[in-house]
């Protein structure tokens, strides 16, 4: 029983000293996903499915502007850019460049449909202190 106890601590071992060199070696933008959080909702991912057939994604940009200081700006996209973090399955792709994820790490994109309109979106900001009634726009919250 010793010897198994043993073995297994050593595999343990083994397996956190590869996983730390794996990580070393892993580029900049894959460190980054691990840090940053973008949550993709069901619908999210149901809509990017029907309508990025062609390897197309979601891109998501935080831009100064609107009438509560920031606003996001969604697009469909196909051209890759070496500072964005990728999130979601492969065809159902949401990307978005380092410095908008600052802005909205932790928060949901999100598909929703309304009587007169449907659209992407993103909610539950965690460090967005408030908004426009439109949801296009938000005000950062200062810690």
């Amino acid at each position: 029983m010793a010897n198994i106890v043993r073995h297994l601590l050593n595999t343990s071992r083994q397996n956190l000293f590869l996983f730390g060199r794996l990580s070393k070696y892993s580029s900049t933008a894959q460190q980054n996903e691990l840090k940053h959080d973008l949550k993709l909702s069901d619908s999210c991912v149901k809509r990017l499915k029907e309508i990025c057939q062609d390897g197309s994604f979601l891109r998501v940009i935080v831009e100064g502007g609107g009438c509560s200081g920031f606003q996001y700006k969604l697009d469909i996209d196909n051209n890759l850019n070496p500072d964005d973090l990728k999130f979601g399955p492969d065809d159902a792709k949401v990307v978005i460049d380092e410095t908008s994820i600052e802005y909205i790490s932790g928060s949901t994109v999100d598909f929703h449909t309304e009587l007169i309109r449907s659209g992407f979106r993103i909610i539950n900001n965690p460090k967005a202190d408030g908004g426009c009634s439109c949801g296009a726009s938000f005000n950062i919250k200062i810690d």
